[in-house]
């Protein structure tokens, strides 16, 4: 009995850590997205900043935009979690279809990281040299 705790207790640390991973590397690849586009975007951020947008409106637009990419995954994500589950209830007598909990705790912290993510390209954009901005082509 202890040794089939011992590898179950195994694979779940095996396949939790694999996930960590995933999930940080989604995080990394989004804050690399999104700062490729405000750097792409830097002439129309500047150019906002001159006609006398706020920082505090540069940061919301950047922002705005991530949370529409996040918010499309994690409909996805949450669709699949759900499909997945039903499967997995299917197959196993003992596990439930979908746990809300869960779902509504790993959406809060998708989001959460994501909008960290997409915060340092957007206080970057935010403070970035106006001139400097509109001179670059």
């Amino acid at each position: 009995m202890r040794a089939a705790v011992g590898a179950l207790r195994f694979a779940f640390g095996v396949i939790s850590g694999f996930a960590s991973v995933a999930g940080l590397l989604a995080l990394v690849g989004l804050y690399g997205v999104v700062s490729y586009v405000v750097d792409r975007r830097r002439r129309e951020l500047a150019i906002r900043s001159a006609l006398g947008a706020d920082p505090a409106a540069v940061v919301r637009l950047v922002l705005r935009e991530a949370a529409g990419v996040t918010a499309c995954g994690v409909v996805v994500g949450a669709l699949g979690a759900v499909v997945a589950g039903r499967a997995l209830g299917a197959a196993l007598s003992d596990v439930r279809p979908w746990d809300p909990l869960t779902l509504v705790a790993v959406t809060g912290l998708v989001l959460a990281g994501s909008a960290a993510a997409a915060l340092i390209p957007a206080l970057r954009a935010a403070r970035s040299d106006v001139l400097g901005g509109l001179r670059t082509e």
